[in-house]
């Protein structure tokens, strides 16, 4: 399975329930995980087909800023 990573602004417990409903239907409810304890709030995604337009689109949409870490592998 493939670890893609983001920069986000999801900076608490409030913040990750806000985007649960979003990102669980997207990616799977285990498949997604946000470090708020880091300085640059990572969202770590673990999946092989990540639509990742989609993902910053739903993010952004949730109110949310979003940029990719990582490179496509």
């Amino acid at each position: 399975m493939k670890t893609k990573q983001f920069k986000t602004n999801i900076n608490c417990s409030g913040c990750v329930a806000k985007v649960s409903p979003i990102l669980n239907p997207l990616l799977g409810e285990d498949h997604w995980e946000v470090d708020t304890t880091n300085k640059d709030k990572i969202l770590t995604v673990n999946i092989d087909n990540l639509d990742e337009e989609m993902l910053v689109e739903q993010v952004t949409n949730a109110g949310f800023k979003i940029e990719s870490l990582t490179q496509n592998q």
